[in-house]
């Protein structure tokens, strides 16, 4: 585990020394990264402000949900950017993936270090913005227990989507292309997560709470940060499913790439 671990440092290091080579472009993207969430929010304070709120909740309480999905999701597409489908498709089209095959090392290690969008940390940044403003404006009363689980629940989002993300780079083994349904999960649920989940149709929070559960990874720790009542009369324990939630589904996806790897068969490019 040691040397794995520092062999996922020193790439992740070559990553990044790599892109600050042009320190000039790299802090215009990262700048214009964080200016797009910045748009974006600022788009959406505007309406809720009118509005004031939506689906019972007030805009700060928005914002809390709103950060912490854009810190979590923003910090997957980071790390985990070596498995964004599109990018490990052209991996799988254009022969690279068999290259990666013929080292002596693991594969899911050389495939997550393989790439780093740094440029991302320009959203994370403002997202921990926008949530630290939330909680010093929303009436949180804070526990050992909230404080100890807020990092969990930030942990398992990250683990969620990045699970997502191997589910895509997966199945592209069978198609060499990228499918847009997996887009639609992992870009469409983080859209969908900085958002109270009560302004959806019933088919659509049915699915994101029984297919697919990612109302447990923002929408009820949420609730219980926020001593909010369940509209939906789940159980008590729901607002702590979250671990479960993250790492069950990316432990499924591992367990999904190492039978796409069993069964992968070159594209002969």
């Amino acid at each position: 585990m040691r040397f794995a671990l520092d062999v996922y440092r020193r790439l992740l290091a070559v990553q990044i020394r790599a892109q600050l080579q042009y320190p000039v472009a790299f802090a215009l993207d990262l700048g214009g990264t964080a200016l797009i969430l910045i748009v974006e929010f600022g788009s959406l304070a505007l309406i809720l402000q009118r509005f004031e709120g939506i689906g019972g909740w007030s805009l700060v309480e928005v914002a809390f949900l709103y950060g912490m999905v854009e810190m979590a999701f923003n910090t997957m597409d980071m790390l985990f950017s070596g498995f964004d489908p599109p990018v490990f498709g052209r991996l799988v089209r254009q022969g690279q993936f068999d290259q990666l095959l013929l080292r002596p090392l693991g594969i899911t290690l050389q495939v997550l270090g393989s790439r780093c969008e740094t440029r991302r940390l320009g959203r994370v940044v403002q997202g921990g913005l926008i949530f630290m403003l939330a909680v010093g404006l929303v009436d949180v009363r804070w526990t050992l227990l909230k404080l100890v689980y807020l990092p969990v629940v930030f942990a398992s989002v990250v683990s969620f989507f990045g699970g997502l993300f191997i589910i895509g780079s997966t199945i592209t083994f069978w198609t060499v292309e990228s499918i847009e349904a997996i887009n639609v999960l992992t870009y469409g649920g983080h859209e969908m997560m900085t958002f109270p989940m009560t302004i959806y149709n019933d088919w659509l929070r049915r699915f994101f709470t029984f297919i697919v559960p990612a109302i447990f990874l923002n929408y009820y720790p949420a609730l219980y940060f926020l001593d909010k009542p369940d509209p939906f009369n789940l159980p008590p324990f729901a607002p702590f499913l979250a671990p479960l939630a993250g790492g069950g589904i990316l432990a499924a996806a591992l367990a999904f790439w190492r039978f796409g790897i069993r069964h992968y068969a070159s594209t002969g490019s």
